[in-house]
């Protein structure tokens, strides 16, 4: 507990008082009479106190508050301790006049003394009222049950319960606008919480949103996983291992997932030859590659003509490039994730899925690759083209170069268990533009 300040002690405190116990200088001999008070669970007006490693003016205070005459002081003694019977210090100090109580009287020298048992045992209680707010959107329910629940709420109210009902209130509001389609998160913020900035990056109801949104996906991919591996075996018939989603994921694909638009035009979805159904307004160029952004993808979503259709997905550009130059519109329908898959290409592939698209990814035969592959396997359910170990091994028989480049790594490639080990063993990264005549095969 912080103390008062002298000149408080000075007006408030008994004169007498602040002769045998006030001062700097005891400062320090106060402060473990107050622990006494503020560690005791039952009443602390009992017992008995033992101070150790008192100084000898400290002693010597102790003493004169107690009406005993101060000791000589021991030959070579750097420390001295007393033992304090707090209740007939409490007596004593009634009736002289100068307190009611020990306590009473470090009260005046240095303000009020809090029991810390029965503050936290409070403070829990408080925080146990503000985490069971009533809200109304599912997510939010679910995710109050959470263990990372607690720590979050403390963080965005900065410890104070009192702001908690406010922050789930207004994350509540937020919920229950989503999904929604193509709103800009300015927008959203405005009408929902009357400040277009109340949504921003590091704001505490937008990290309450995200938090709640992310573990509601993380859930959804989950049970689909978990689905999927009750029904597809291996040749053992033991089922396979459940893909990883990433730790992280960029705050503009989870507002994405669920409609918000947030840097909308930013790192658009490159394509070619995807069929869109006759009454759709989007009709793409046949032949030639194009973006599609966020904004367009979300605000006005488009009629895909893909129910049962092979849509190819590569990593890198240079493959449409290629496929566009020696197939033109004859080039079967290619969507590239440009690397990791950001919140425009995420979309547009979650979009083919739905719509029956039968997705098939190849990418970099490197660590970097396999990560790629999962991450978009488990996004939109994609199958692997030609993405597999006998895939790699034929590219490593036509490879230019023989030295290793591949870094150890544990990445592992769930759709094909021999994948990863054969690259460790090669140690050869095989890029994708290197094996893009037998990619020309199946796109043509």
């Amino acid at each position: 507990m912080r103390t008062m300040t002298s000149r408080h002690s000075e007006t408030q405190a008994d004169a007498r008082l602040i002769r045998l116990l006030g001062g700097t200088e005891l400062a320090s001999l106060r402060q473990k009479l107050r622990r006494h008070f503020e560690r005791r669970s039952g009443d602390a007006q009992d017992g008995v106190m033992h101070l150790s490693k008192l100084s000898e003016n400290e002693h010597d205070a102790v003493t004169q508050l107690m009406g005993r005459p101060a000791r000589a002081p021991r030959s070579g003694a750097s420390s001295h301790s007393v033992r304090v019977d707090v209740v007939a210090l409490n007596h004593l100090l009634q009736a002289a006049g100068i307190a009611t109580s020990l306590q009473n009287a470090l009260e005046q020298l240095d303000g009020p003394i809090v029991n810390r048992r029965l503050a936290k045992e409070e403070l829990q209680t408080r925080w146990d009222q503000a985490c069971h707010v009533l809200v109304a959107h599912g997510a939010l329910k679910t995710w109050l049950q959470t263990d990372a629940a607690p720590g979050l709420l403390k963080r965005l109210s900065r410890q104070d319960p009192a702001a908690v009902a406010q922050l789930l209130n207004r994350a509540d509001a937020v919920l229950q606008r989503l999904p929604a389609q193509g709103m800009t998160r300015a927008q959203l913020a405005a009408d929902t919480l009357g400040n277009a900035h109340a949504l921003d990056s590091g704001q505490a109801t937008a990290s309450l949103v995200l938090a709640v949104l992310q573990t509601k996906d993380s859930r959804s991919a989950s049970e689909k996983e978990s689905d999927s591996d009750a029904n597809d075996t291996d040749d053992t018939g033991e089922a396979d291992e459940a893909d990883e989603r990433p730790v992280t994921e960029r705050t503009r694909d989870i507002w994405a997932r669920a409609g918000v638009l947030v840097n909308e035009l930013a790192r658009p979805a490159l394509y070619l030859n995807l069929p869109t159904q006759a009454h759709s307004e989007f009709q793409p160029l046949a032949g030639e590659p194009g973006y599609l952004s966020l904004r367009q993808l979300l605000r006005s979503p488009i009629a895909w003509d893909v129910a049962e259709q092979a849509v190819y997905v590569c990593e890198n550009p240079n493959i449409v490039s290629i496929a566009a130059d020696r197939l033109g519109a004859t080039c079967a329908p290619l969507v590239c994730t440009e690397g990791m898959a950001a919140a425009a290409q995420r979309v547009l592939l979650q979009q083919l899925a739905q719509a029956g698209a039968r997705l098939l990814y190849h990418g970099d035969f490197d660590w970097a690759g396999l990560h790629i592959a999962k991450q978009v396997m488990t996004l939109c359910g994609a199958q692997p083209w030609r993405f597999g170990c006998s895939d790699y091994q034929d590219a490593v028989a036509n490879a230019a170069h023989t030295e290793r480049d591949l870094a150890e790594s544990t990445v592992d490639a769930p759709w094909d268990a021999l994948l990863a080990p054969t690259m460790r063993q090669h140690g050869l990264a095989i890029a994708e533009e290197a094996v893009v005549a037998s990619l020309l095969q199946d796109l043509g």
